[in-house]
C-alpha cells in the first residue's frame, strides 16, 4: 500500500479557488483530493521550463498546477486557473 500524500496550498491557489463558481470549484477540489492517493494520475503532465516535480492536471476548463515532493509525501497546489490564464506569471 502506498502512502497518502498531504495536500498543501499556496496563498495564491487558495485565493484562486475562492473566486471559482460552485460547480467549477467542486470539480477542481475533487481532482485535488484524488492527488492525495495518486499524485501522478493519467493525464498529468510535467511543465517544461520549470523545476522538476511541477505538474499540471485538467479539471474541465481549469488547470491545477502543483508540485510533488516525494521525500516529504507532499503535494503543494501552486495555481488553479482557467486554461487560458493559468500559465501567465507562473
Amino acid at each position: 500500500m502506498t502512502a497518502r500524500y498531504d495536500i498543501d496550498w499556496t496563498a495564491a491557489a487558495l485565493r484562486e479557488i475562492r473566486k471559482l463558481d460552485k460547480r467549477a470549484a467542486a470539480r477542481v477540489l475533487a481532482a485535488i483530493s484524488r492527488l492525495a492517493a495518486e499524485p501522478r494520475p493519467p493525464g498529468a503532465r510535467h511543465l517544461v521550463g520549470h523545476p522538476p516535480g511541477i505538474m499540471r492536471i485538467r479539471a474541465g476548463d481549469y488547470r491545477i498546477v502543483y508540485q510533488v515532493e516525494d521525500d516529504h509525501i507532499l503535494v503543494t497546489v501552486v495555481r488553479v486557473a482557467h486554461r487560458r490564464a493559468v500559465y501567465r506569471d507562473l
